[in-house]
């Protein structure tokens, strides 16, 4: 084998599913990783993926290939990691990818790893889309939901809970609803997931007949701040996490309502691409997001109503 290159080239597009993916690791071009990985075909004599003009798949024979290289260059990095004692300061730019409505929780914790590490350059995107974090370069991203993508690395952050609020003024005019059944003829200001177009279904425990409410959706929106705002003024009933609501709950501008009758648990991930051996910066923030993300979610929140 002439060139431990397209031995690596090979490797990291098996490991990302693409050219151009394998490339953004690689500090190369598209191409110049598909000729090395032809390359590296020629010289063994035998194909590696099967090619088609919207996928890239291993062949059997690559995919056997693929689990001795990966072994072998898994080696290297840990040969190369034991030698680079002196690069142990977390600094550099960090790309962060996280959910608009997160930034309540990210702004007051940020300042302390900013002194803590000040070498490192935060860059933080706000955005409730679903992105391809390696595509796009983000080194670490906050999400919630299910987590298909297995080339990346996860952990678990405290859980949220969804609740049911509405404003004093909207409750006193319109009543307050004591089980779900209640909720018929009220108005309702309603969540549409920014990717997906689907409305958010209000997490509620309801009998078995008959099984739909009959509220009225008088406001929708793709944006959590917004549906908040809209509550506050006394528009409606609105469904928001725990800790957008509560500010407004300790003013005295929200009040929860059903609580007994919810099931509403959620959970935030922090991801980040797959490596054996982490940056220091990636291994830093990931560390103290942990420790401190979501750390008084729960404690923070007045009791819930009956």
């Amino acid at each position: 084998m002439n060139s431990l290159g397209n031995l690596t080239a090979f490797v990291r597009t098996a490991d990302f599913g693409s050219f151009v993916a394998a490339g953004r690791i690689l500090g190369l071009s598209p191409s110049a990783v598909g000729k090395a990985v032809t390359s590296l075909e020629k010289e063994l004599g035998v194909r590696l993926f099967q090619r088609s003009t919207r996928s890239l798949r291993l062949t059997d024979e690559g995919r056997l290939f693929h689990e001795r290289c990966r072994r072998i260059l898994d080696d290297l990095d840990d040969a190369e990691a034991s030698m680079a004692n002196t690069i142990t300061i977390p600094r550099g730019r960090l790309r962060v990818s996280v959910p608009v409505v997160t930034y309540h929780l990210l702004l007051p914790v940020l300042p302390e790893f900013m002194r803590r590490y000040p070498e490192v350059e935060l860059d933080l995107d706000f955005n409730d889309r679903v992105i391809d974090l390696i595509e796009e370069e983000i080194d670490v991203a906050i999400r919630s939901g299910e987590l298909p993508d297995s080339r990346l690395v996860s952990r678990t952050l405290r859980p949220f809970r969804l609740l049911l609020c509405a404003a004093p003024s909207y409750l006193a005019a319109h009543g307050r609803p004591q089980c779900p059944r209640d909720l018929d003829g009220h108005l309702a200001i309603r969540f549409r997931y920014p990717n997906s177009r689907r409305m958010q279904e209000w997490p509620l425990i309801l009998p078995d007949e008959p099984s739909e409410l009959h509220t009225r959706t008088v406001f929708t929106c793709n944006n959590m701040e917004a549906l908040r705002s809209t509550v506050i003024n006394g528009l409606g009933i609105g469904c928001m996490p725990d800790f957008l609501a509560r500010q407004p709950i300790a003013e005295g501008k929200l009040e929860t309502i059903l609580d007994a009758h919810l099931n509403a648990p959620g959970q935030f991930h922090l991801l980040w691409p797959s490596s054996r051996h982490l940056s220091p910066k990636v291994r830093v923030l990931v560390d103290y997001l942990s420790e401190t993300l979501f750390a008084d979610t729960f404690e923070s929140l007045p009791p819930l109503s009956a």
